[in-house]
């Protein structure tokens, strides 16, 4: 339960941080830190307008998405504390819930009807495809140096006594900064800015949704970077009390928010060809991290 409510707390703030990181840099004032929250309640307060071609799946599909994203959040554990669900092996049905809920969005872009939105939907089913190894492959690697399945007992025994434990805490949280990147379409692999449907990747999958809809999608994005921020935090928090790992937690989510905010400001966003190369190096990353648990371990 912890958690969850740092979470929730957080995802009202993240993207204010990012955007302000980015007004600061270009030299600009920039929006107050609630005003994306804002924007999202205003959305909220409206209604959703449907085109005659889509179906019930175009209706049903920003809830499940939303659903599906806090349903994964109730298994990441706060140090020690494990999720409001846990088990042995949940961070695959962790992915997979994640995995299910962008599936929905990716059937209600092509229900449109809408070639640039269908187009949209193929370039992110691609890149969600690609990054889903790296996941796995990080996960894999810390159960197997801690000899635990769960989110809960990972975390809570990757206790740094050596300097392989922090290179594999280093490696684990920068790979996870950069899956968060990709999987929320953000620099370098996509423009959240960008008005162009040719090049658009996630925003041109939700021009059709509007309303209580649209600030279902936005609110789900951010916290699903408030969701990554929780994970990356666990790398650091391990067994520490409540006072300690409650500011640490957002201070780490506050780094993370910069940190987006920096890689937006100074990032080019790559051509569309060089985004799955991007990826797959992401992922040759993940396999390097594997083979040395397999050398630590005398298993290689």
């Amino acid at each position: 339960m912890v958690s969850f409510i740092l979470i929730i707390i957080a995802s009202l703030l993240f993207t204010g941080f990012l955007v302000k990181t980015k007004s600061m840099l270009s030299g600009r004032k920039g929006p107050g830190i609630l005003q994306p929250m804002k924007d999202i309640i205003r959305l909220w307060r409206k209604g959703s307008v449907y085109s005659k071609t889509t179906s019930a799946i175009f209706r049903i599909a920003p809830t499940i998405y939303f659903s599906s994203v806090v349903m994964a959040i109730l298994m990441v554990p706060h140090g020690e504390r494990s999720g409001i669900i846990s088990f042995e092996g949940d961070f695959v049905m962790f992915a997979y819930l994640l995995a299910f809920g962008k599936f929905m969005m990716i059937i209600s872009a092509l229900d449109t009807g809408s070639s640039f939105e269908g187009m949209g939907a193929s370039r992110e089913a691609l890149f969600s495809m690609l990054v889903e190894p790296a996941f796995f492959l990080v996960m894999g690697s810390l159960a197997l140096f801690t000899g635990n399945t769960s989110f809960s007992g990972i975390f809570e025994t990757l206790h740094y006594e050596t300097n392989i434990s922090y290179m594999l805490g280093a490696m684990a949280a920068v790979i996870f900064v950069l899956i968060a990147m990709i999987e929320n379409s953000r620099m370098p692999v996509d423009d959240p800015k960008t008005h162009l449907e040719l090049t658009m990747i996630h925003e041109v999958m939700i021009l059709d949704n509007s309303g209580f809809d649209l600030g279902t999608i936005m609110y789900t994005s951010n916290l699903r970077f408030a969701m990554y921020g929780a994970l990356i935090s666990n790398f650091f928090i391990g067994v520490l009390p409540l006072y300690i790992s409650v500011p640490l937690f957002f201070a780490v989510q506050l780094l993370f928010a910069v940190t987006a905010g920096i890689i937006e400001s100074f990032t080019a966003r790559f051509r569309m060809s060089h985004n799955p190369q991007y990826i797959l190096i992401l992922t040759s990353v993940s396999i390097l991290m594997f083979f040395g648990v397999l050398l630590m371990q005398g298993r290689f």
